[in-house]
């Protein structure tokens, strides 16, 4: 059985959440974070190794709340996202206050992470059979053959990972015949409506979108060289800002979409029909708790996930 890694992206500010850490708010019935069930997921489908992405000045919070715990059950390592890790000859621009996405937030793996690896958000629930599929799949995988990245990535029904309390925005997957990733469009300001869903667009209009789409949510499964890709690219990105030096993030949907159109990547998308729900906005938090009471309710989690 292969060594799989488990990396959960833990480093972002969350600005519209507006209170404290979101990624260490309590859902569950014995005080459990989103983090937990993942992680619960995640060894239940085979995974062996758990890296999280976090900022330096979070490294107290996270021990405390789970990191601490977590070792305890498997083998864990920290990988720190930063603003000013940066490549030689680049340094922080005047403004800017976060760091650099997602794209960075792998980078800071290199030298961590030498094995297949999921890539999840930390503040995201994605259910159990996303992970037992991308696990298979990152058994077989293999590393990059003639200059083609192997990658997949679970992919999520729109109608099952929409906010009530706000527009949200998804990557909507387009595929070929045999569910191999042909493109991803970022669509921002998605809103339920009574038809399924709609781009709710800026003259207040909507725009009725497929709510059956199969979108992105930042699941992934990657093969080590890619982290050698990223590092490749970053001062690519770096160098190409213009204007946009306060705000702009290497973003893996981005990234992955590039090696799409170069056509470097074959990328399986493993259809989950599982709900998806995460923590975008503050009204969130309630209807999070209700939807983990459920699962815990219909037998799916024990009352306590870690004994």
């Amino acid at each position: 059985m292969k060594d799989l890694t488990l990396v959960i992206m833990a480093a972002g500010i969350g600005s519209r959440f507006g209170q404290g850490i979101k990624q260490l708010t309590s859902f569950g019935p014995s005080g459990e974070i989103i983090m937990d069930y993942s992680i619960h997921d995640a060894l239940e489908a085979g995974f062996n190794k758990v890296v999280f992405v976090i900022r330096k000045s979070m490294l107290k919070d996270f021990k405390e709340v789970i990191g601490d715990r977590i070792s305890q059950k498997v083998e864990t390592a920290y990988a720190f996202q930063e603003i000013d890790d940066l490549p030689e000859g680049y340094s922080v621009p005047e403004g800017r206050t976060k760091p650099w996405g997602t794209g960075q937030a792998i980078l800071a793996c290199k030298g961590i992470v030498n094995e297949p690896f999921a890539v999840i958000n930390a503040d995201d629930y994605y259910g159990k059979y996303a992970f037992r599929r991308v696990h298979d799949y990152l058994e077989k995988a293999e590393i990059a053959s003639e200059g083609k990245f192997h990658f997949c990535m679970a992919g999520f029904v729109l109608k099952n990972t929409l906010s009530e309390n706000g527009g949200v925005t998804r990557g909507i997957c387009h595929l070929d015949e045999h569910q191999e990733l042909i493109s991803i469009e970022e669509t921002r300001n998605i809103v339920v409506t009574p038809e399924g869903a709609a781009v709710k667009m800026p003259d207040e209009s909507l725009r009725e979108v497929d709510p059956e789409s199969l979108v992105s949510m930042n699941f992934w499964g990657f093969t080590p060289d890619f982290i050698d890709e990223l590092e490749k690219g970053f001062p690519e990105f770096l160098s190409s800002l213009e204007g946009k030096e306060k705000t702009a993030e290497y973003l893996l949907p981005t990234i992955v979409d590039g090696l799409l159109k170069e056509k470097r990547v074959e990328l399986s998308v493993l259809p989950s029909e599982d709900r998806w729900f995460g923590v975008t906005f503050q009204e969130d938090i309630a209807a999070v708790k209700q939807e983990i009471a459920k699962l815990v309710e219909g037998g799916v989690y024990p009352k306590k996930l870690f004994v």
